[in-house]
């Protein structure tokens, strides 16, 4: 295991947490969504780089990084739907209108599920290193 790398991606996920949490309180919905995607993708990444040889892919895709950790088949139904529900989420470099359209389906309610499933998950992957 990597354990530099590791802890490398597992530092900016704590980043990432706190910043969704600040967030939350800020009532910015669609950034507290974004940056759930980002600790997911990046819990992801540090478990890549703890059982694998190789990098993690240059990708921002939830199932490529649990396809190619092998996670994808452990996964319950409910935590696949919560994945899929979060594609649309990583809008780091989308059109201003894609992210209206995104944002106008987000409220704190939806939030505070994203921010608790997205700790779930964190959590779940954390108990496998």
């Amino acid at each position: 295991m990597a354990t530099d790398k590791v802890k490398y991606w597992l530092d900016i996920v704590t980043d990432d947490l706190d910043t969704a949490e600040y967030l939350f309180k800020g009532g910015r919905w669609l950034y507290v969504a974004f940056m759930c995607h980002q600790v997911i993708e990046k819990t992801l990444k540090a478990y890549w780089t703890a059982i694998r040889e190789d990098d993690p892919p240059y990708t921002h895709s939830h199932a490529k990084l649990l396809e190619g950790c092998g996670l994808m088949g452990e996964l319950t139904e409910e935590q696949l739907q919560f994945i899929a529900m979060m594609v649309p989420m990583n809008i780091e470099a989308r059109y201003p209108q894609y992210k209206q359209q995104v944002g106008a389906a987000l409220n704190e309610e939806a939030c505070k599920y994203i921010l608790e499933q997205t700790k779930q998950i964190h959590q779940w992957i954390l108990q496998k290193l």
